[in-house]
């Protein structure tokens, strides 16, 4: 059966769920790894799942009046995201991104109409490799320019419709389109939604299945690790930021890190040998997804969400 939407925004979420059997036979495991491909959305990422809930919550609270500006601090997906949902709804829209994250998405921001501010990087940070530190800063300016502009902060790491998003739509796709055959669930943590509202889902039908994040290595903060090393390469995530809202009071089933040289590899091998083409946080989800078959869910399958495309990348040496 064809269906025609009414705008853009129904085509966000019912993404492919594919199977890696390629890459697990690369890779020497034993096991399944589902891949969610959400790089397929129609802003290619993840976030616009979450653009689209924190947006629709908040109009239906009266959070958000019509017309008014939105402000939101992003690596440039929940941006896209929110620019393609806020041009459709009528509410301008102001993405405050650092210049440490690759420029193909600041003029994907602005393509979609989006007023983009870029806050440079402090002076000890490496290009390409936004640190917490940076991400303050972002943070900051946003902040100034919500009340000068008497916006609407989208606020991805406090809004529960981000969270709220996945629980309601990638947690039950994921269990219909594998029929309920999932053992684990692993995610690159970045604001934290994406883990936390898949995982309540899917443990609410079988608290059986075992939910972990996926951290840097050097930056574990949510593991219980120091911060020693916050200038990976992984853009979207891995702030070393221990108090992320959302996995407050949250349990796991252990912990994942994954470098960047690994994540950048994996990737790379997504794109050849799946035909796959993703970003750094897709390499760490398949990577975590990997140690997992090598370990404790040894011939399981776990399930992963590919979260952005390759193409926001070019300029960086991701497939250099």
């Amino acid at each position: 059966m064809t269906r025609t939407f009414d705008s853009i925004l129904g085509a966000i979420g019912n993404t492919p769920l594919v199977r890696l059997d390629r890459l697990v036979a690369h890779y020497g495991c034993q096991g399944t790894i589902l891949a969610k491909l959400d790089h397929l959305n129609p802003g290619f990422s993840k976030k616009d799942r979450a653009a689209l809930g924190v947006i629709e919550m908040a109009e239906r609270d009266g959070t958000l009046k019509p017309g008014q500006t939105v402000v939101e601090l992003t690596s440039g997906n929940m941006g896209t995201g929110l620019a393609i949902v806020c041009g459709i709804k009528g509410h301008p829209f102001v993405a405050v991104m650092s210049r440490g994250n690759s420029p193909e998405r600041a003029r994907m921001m602005a393509a979609l109409g989006a007023e983009v501010v870029l806050v440079d990087q402090l002076p000890d940070s490496l290009p390409g490799r936004v640190s917490g530190a940076d991400l303050a800063e972002v943070d900051r300016v946003a902040s100034a320019l919500t009340v000068e502009r008497d916006a609407f902060r989208a606020d991805q790491f406090e809004r529960n419709g981000n969270p709220a998003a996945h629980e309601q739509m990638t947690g039950p796709e994921l269990w219909r389109q594998s029929s309920g055959k999932i053992d684990a669930f692993c995610d690159f943590v970045g604001s934290g939604g994406t883990l936390v509202g898949t995982s309540k889902f899917l443990r609410a039908q079988n608290p059986n299945i075992k939910c972990y994040p996926i951290e840097p290595e050097g930056a574990a903060v949510i593991a219980g690790g120091n911060a020693v090393k916050p200038d990976h390469p992984i853009q979207g995530g891995g702030y070393a930021m221990a108090e992320l809202t959302f996995l407050q009071d949250e349990t796991w089933d252990g912990f994942l890190q994954v470098s960047g040289d690994v994540a950048r590899q994996t990737a790379r091998d997504l794109a050849r040998y799946e035909g796959i083409f993703a970003g750094f946080s897709a390499g760490a989800n398949v990577a975590g997804a990997i140690k997992l078959l090598k370990g404790d869910h040894k011939g399981q399958t776990v399930a992963v969400v590919v979260c952005d495309s390759g193409l926001k990348y070019l300029s960086t040496d991701l497939f250099s």
